[in-house]
């Protein structure tokens, strides 16, 4: 069984990794509570699917332009300074939610702003911060490394929007952001204790010609672009988290709107506390296939289901299938990827594994609107199921990559190598 349990040795070895994780950690508990009283307030005072849509549409433009300014931004700064200030913005904004909350009649244009502005403060930090992570642990510590990162965020993901719900019933909305206010103060102080992390020497200015030599090394590798269009495909076609609000009321159970939100994560945990077997498989590509296959079927059934219990079931089935999808395409990235590409790539993975479930949201929506909630969550799964098997037929050296013998990875296995004997 210790074979198969997730590795706690970077925690140990690395006080800086700690430090960030513990941030982390805390930060986004507290931002999942917000990120579940965005849509309920919305549905609160609308009652409509567009609306709780319209969420990821304000978000998408600004994720994709300051996402990939952001991953420029991470090559040429202080990625840890990039990260504590765009971690003390998000902070103001949760405030303005807080008084918006707090009106007598909270004005739906104002969450709408926040929102959109939410999406330029991640798309900002994202890149930063994950390209944090290869300097700050070894090498043949990556993998241990991201798996304890995942686990960091599907914490977040389980007790926020559980906190949340309870916190909503309680007390109120304002009360929910009230306390995300006070995790990013604790996530701020902790931030503090991460050393410096000034910019490689080999870093480029920020222009337009720097982005275009990060996109160039990317689509130079088709083993690398298929990790992001396989994710994109799988979360636009098939992510029905704009629906949650609704299908709990559907089943007649409002009370569960938290486990909806968790349900996904509680499968994605499930896999990371048993992930020990990922550092021994090779084909990783062939892994983020064949995840992204089953994450599609398990949502279609999952829509096709008229009882509570089977829904989370499957819900959490889909979760653990992208939770295996997400652990293989991290280490792809983070073990093939030069550190003075690492910030412009790390803009990219975000467009890719943000932009899609964003796009996702719109599209259940609106075939929700047009169609049913049933109908919308089915055929996106079956639709994200054939679309993913055709396009691995087109990627072949993604098919193929085995990280023992893969050109890039044996390279920036030595350049670590080299650059920890230094």
């Amino acid at each position: 069984m210790a074979k198969h349990s997730i590795d706690l040795t970077p925690l140990k070895k690395y006080p800086d990794f700690r430090n960030l994780w513990a941030a982390g950690l805390i930060s986004y508990l507290g931002s999942m509570i917000t990120y579940v009283a965005i849509p309920f307030q919305i549905k609160e005072l609308t009652n409509s699917y567009l609306a709780v849509g319209i969420v990821g549409v304000i978000e998408l433009v600004p994720l994709i332009v300051f996402g990939l300014y952001g991953g420029v931004l991470a090559d040429s700064v202080n990625r840890k300074k990039m990260v504590w200030a765009t971690e003390a913005g998000a902070m103001l904004l949760v405030a303005l939610l807080l008084a918006n909350s707090m009106l007598w009649e909270p004005k739906v244009w104002v969450i709408y702003i926040a929102a959109g502005l939410f999406a330029v403060v991640d798309g900002l930090q994202r890149p930063s911060a994950d390209a944090m992570l290869p300097r700050l642990v070894g090498h043949q510590d990556l993998p241990a490394a991201t798996a304890l990162m995942s686990l960091r965020w599907q914490l977040g993901l389980i007790v926020g929007p559980t906190v949340g719900g309870i916190i909503f019933s309680t007390f109120s909305i304002s009360a929910g952001f009230a306390v995300d206010m006070a995790t990013y103060v604790v996530a701020l102080v902790f931030l503090a204790r991460v050393r410096s992390m000034p910019s490689s020497k080999e870093a480029k200015k920020p222009s337009l010609a720097a982005l275009l030599d990060g996109v160039k090394y990317a689509f130079s590798r088709q083993d690398l672009i298929g990790t992001y269009i396989i994710d994109l495909a799988a979360m636009t076609l098939a992510m029905p988290m704009a629906l949650y609000p609704f299908w709990a009321d559907q089943l007649n159970a409002p009370w569960a709107l938290g486990m909806f939100y968790s349900a996904i994560t509680v499968g994605s945990v499930l896999v990371t506390v048993t992930s020990g077997w990922t550092t021994r498989y090779r084909f990783h590509g062939r892994a983020v296939i064949l995840a992204a296959i089953g994450w599609g079927l398990a949502i279609a059934v999952a829509g096709l289901s008229t009882s509570l219990v089977l829904v989370l079931l499957f819900l959490t089935i889909a979760g653990a299938f992208d939770m295996i999808s997400a652990l293989f395409r991290a280490n792809m990235w983070n073990q093939t990827i030069p550190d003075h590409f690492r910030g412009r790539l790390a803009g990219i993975e975000l467009l890719s594994y943000s932009v899609g479930p964003l796009a996702g949201q719109l599209r259940a929506a609106t075939i929700a609107s047009a169609t049913s909630l049933s109908f919308s969550v089915t055929s996106g799964g079956i639709l994200c199921a054939i679309v993913v098997a055709f396009l691995a037929f087109f990627l072949p050296k993604m098919w193929k990559y085995d990280v023992e013998t893969n050109e890039f990875a044996v390279q920036e296995r030595q350049n670590r190598k080299n650059l920890e004997n230094s």
